[in-house]
């Protein structure tokens, strides 16, 4: 029987739930422990001031930009554009994915 790993993950998706953020999403640019990451949206926080956050304030998605995840790896840097452009396309998703969902009322 595979464990799933729930833990945050380099280039993940989020929507902060508490602090001054409240209601913004924002991507995972560091780990620093299992209950503190870094996060940025490449707009207010960028690549090079990152907030620290506590992942108990954040709200965790399924989804990790690929794109976020190997730059960093690769060369331990993301530009700000590249987090602007990886949250936009998750954004956009997310919101076709809502509007498809109240198309169908569910009468018949």
């Amino acid at each position: 029987m595979a464990v799933v790993d729930s833990g945050p993950k380099l280039g993940q998706f989020v929507l902060v739930s508490r602090g001054r953020d409240a209601g913004q999403y924002a991507i995972i640019v560091r780990l620093i422990d299992e209950r503190f990451v870094f996060l940025a949206d490449g707009v207010k926080r960028k690549f090079d001031q990152p907030k620290k956050k506590n992942i108990q304030h954040l709200r965790l998605f399924d989804q990790v930009s690929p794109e976020v995840h190997n730059s960093i790896i690769e060369t331990g840097r993301v530009t700000n554009g590249k987090i602007r452009f990886a949250l936009t396309i998750f954004l956009n998703k997310r919101l076709s994915e809502k509007e498809k969902g109240d198309q169908f009322d569910g009468e018949r």
